[in-house]
């Protein structure tokens, strides 16, 4: 409930005149050491002295050039001297207020993005990223009693204040100290802000799917009985589960859906109705992140399926290919441009290749490297290039013809060390820390493959001849919305006559462009008669992240069938700047622990980067993990990953903390990944943005809630 200016509590008025002088003092501070400088006028006039000083020395005589270019070398040195001594911004100096008692006695320190102090007049401002003062901030609590070193000092002491403040245009607008939140109206009337506002809310401990493996903690109930859930399943996924085990099977559905309760539970049954002729060593599960294979395998032990192989689409992609081509080992480029991948990803690529393959009169010349030649000859064909970006209509740029010719150059490129064999001595070409010299070069790329190259490889070879790939029993395919037509090329040569396979996706969760559509899916499998199932309720999300999902996904959202359960509200906060939102983040995390010790946290960053920059403000926490390459543990605790690593995960609690216009702008491709990362929570979502605000998010355009 919100209270007025009025009627706030003495303690609470206190600290809105306390926070309000300080900014005013502050703001003074600044205001006179640019004065005191004269940095703006300075800087544009010697900016103006060095344009007159280098037209002077276009035109003037030679005697007189040395003269001249020895006062536009001062003139640069001042420029620099000046530019280093950066200011705070007096619109928005600092975010937060940290009052310290210490042996020199209580000293405030205000954290920003610039450092800055006048000791005299009390202002102390540094920078939250490097100070390392910063550090009682994050792990200290208001009250507590610190002992942390600052360089080499060991410095002791009380923490008395420790609040976040948004200053928006010169002028403070929030206050949260503890529990206390106050707010500045459009009038300039404060008020006190329910803390539900702020806090996430309690109760979502537990609630992710699965509640024996994922997301809950020590001394929670655990089911003794292996198909425990299997008794939750409603009539529709049940009937997808009792699929005849010669009838391939299509599942589709939403997030949270249960497509992967009965991809799994249907692979159970066929193996208990006839392990004979489906035994688990001849079944296996490819899903595209390490994160889902992680849990996949913790949910197929309980089932009995733990022979069952469970394999990352890129781990099974390189196992295959050494099979198909006979080799032990294969040179991988793992850090291929994106736009390039998502070329070689596309479908239209897939079409034109086969097209340009022709009918294969020899069976000659399939080996690897000539195979790998035939391929760059394609990607040499400027005009084959400009087919396949014609035909993606808009789904590629065209500046994906020059990165793909570039990238495949450099990997035909000849190795370094083999061009220079017998030319030099080989010790010359080890640095002294003992890497190749070509590593950490463009070098490094010659004679490597990428990846996404795999699977047309054999895609090509398959047109020769046979990939000679051991045939399985049943295969499921788990987000199969995100394999490459060329992908399912080669899972094709692993399915029996009966093509028994599963296929869980669904079409909104997609992460790339190109996705070419189920029938072409079908197509590739060489599937004919799949049973098809859409499973129409959501069961993970409540209603109104259901509600923000479609309305993220726009004319891309199906028809909807399920508007999901009753549950807490979306959060919504929005600050200034990045730090502010950042720290907030923390705040509300080292709450939610405090409360719910058990319960599982997504942070979701758009971005590694992002994730990266998250993850500093909660390192010191022994409740926080940076994850990345999905190693996933599935405890207790706050995981801080990117949206490229949560596909088929879900939380008990999600935080977005970078939905903004940069991270999620308004593309088809931007919707689809921001529908992941909001559909992965069971219990409570939050958005939070910084600057603008995604455009995607419903009443972006108009002032952005906090």
């Amino acid at each position: 409930m919100n209270q007025p200016h009025g009627t706030l509590p003495e303690h609470a008025r206190a600290i809105i005149a306390e926070e309000e002088a300080l900014l005013s003092r502050v703001q003074e501070t600044l205001e006179a050491a640019r004065h005191k400088t004269g940095r703006a006028t300075d800087t544009q006039g010697l900016v103006a002295q060095l344009q007159v000083l280098r037209d002077d020395a276009a035109t003037a005589a030679v005697a007189d050039l040395p003269h001249l270019l020895v006062q536009m070398t001062q003139t640069r040195a001042l420029m620099e001297r000046q530019e280093a001594v950066r200011l705070p911004d007096s619109q928005a100096p600092y975010f937060a207020h940290l009052r310290l008692d210490g042996e020199g006695g209580a000293r405030d320190y205000l954290l920003g993005r610039t450092t800055f102090a006048d000791v005299s007049a009390g202002v102390r401002v540094i920078d939250w990223r490097f100070a390392p003062i910063a550090r009682v901030f994050y792990c200290y609590e208001e009250g507590d009693s610190y002992e942390e070193y600052f360089g080499e000092r060991l410095a002791e002491g009380t923490v008395e204040t420790r609040r976040l403040v948004v200053i928006e245009r010169g002028v403070l607008t929030r206050i949260i100290s503890g529990a206390l939140v106050l707010e500045r109206a459009p009038d300039g009337e404060w008020h006190s802000v329910g803390l539900d506002v702020t806090s996430l809310q309690s109760g979502g401990a537990g609630t992710a799917a699965r509640p024996e493996f994922l997301g809950t903690g020590k001394g929670a109930r655990r089911r003794e009985d292996a198909f425990g859930v299997t008794a939750l399943l409603d009539a529709e996924q049940y009937e997808a589960v009792s699929t005849g085990p010669d009838r391939p099977l299509l599942v589709l559905g939403s997030a949270g859906s249960g497509k992967t309760t009965v991809a799994l539970h249907r692979l159970a049954k066929i193996a208990f109705d006839d392990a004979e002729t489906f035994p688990q060593s001849r079944m296996k599960l490819i899903v595209p992140e390490e994160g889902l294979a992680r849990l996949s395998r913790r949910l197929l032990a309980p089932l009995g399926l733990g022979k069952v192989a469970v394999q990352t689409r890129d781990s099974w992609l390189l196992q295959v290919a050494k099979q198909a081509f006979d080799l032990p080992g294969i040179k991988l480029w793992h850090d291929t441009p994106p736009l390039v991948s998502r070329f070689k990803r596309h479908p239209t690529l897939r079409r034109a290749l086969a097209a340009r393959v022709g009918v294969p009169k020899t069976s000659a010349g399939v080996t690897l490297e000539r195979l790998r030649k035939r391929l760059a000859d394609a990607y040499f064909d400027r005009h084959f290039l400009e087919t396949v970006v014609n035909a993606a209509r808009g789904e590629l740029p065209r500046t994906a013809i020059d990165e793909v010719m570039e990238h495949t150059r450099l990997q035909h490129a000849t190795p370094l060390s083999k061009e220079l064999k017998g030319i030099t001595d080989p010790e010359m070409l080890i640095t002294v820390d003992g890497k190749a010299i070509e590593e950490d070069t463009p070098y490094a790329l010659a004679g490597t493959v990428d990846l996404d190259d795999l699977p047309i490889l054999m895609f090509l070879k398959a047109q020769h001849t046979s990939l000679g790939l051991e045939r399985l029993a049943h295969v499921v395919l788990d987000e199969a919305e995100d394999f490459s037509l060329f992908e399912l090329f080669v899972v094709s040569r692993l399915l029996g006559k009966g093509k028994s396979c599963t296929l869980a996706g669904d079409e909104m969760q997609q992460t790339d462009a190109g996705f070419a559509g189920w029938p072409a899916v079908l197509n590739e499998l060489n599937i004919r008669d799949a049973a098809t199932c859409r499973l129409q309720v959501s069961y993970r999300c409540p209603r109104p992240v259901v509600e923000l999902a479609r309305q993220v996904l726009g004319t891309q959202a199906p028809a909807a069938h399920d508007t999901g359960r009753p549950g807490a509200p979306v959060g919504f906060h929005h600050f200034p700047d990045e730090a502010q939102a950042q720290l907030f983040i923390g705040e509300a995390l080292r709450d939610l622990v405090a409360r719910e010790p058990h319960a599982s946290v997504g942070v979701i960053a758009s971005s590694p980067e992002s994730a990266e920059a998250v993850f500093r403000v909660v390192a010191d926490m022994p409740w926080s993990r940076r994850v990345s390459d999905g190693e996933f543990t599935f405890e207790p605790g706050v995981d801080v990953t990117d949206v490229g690593s949560v596909k088929g995960l879900e939380f008990d609690y999600v935080i977005l903390p970078d939905v903004t216009a940069r991270a999620y702008p308004v593309d088809d491709e931007s919707r689809r990944r921001l529908h992941v990362a909001i559909t992965r929570t069971s219990h409570q979502l939050w958005v939070v943005s910084s600057g603008v605000r995604s455009h995607l998010i419903p009443g972006a355009g108009a002032a952005a809630p906090r």
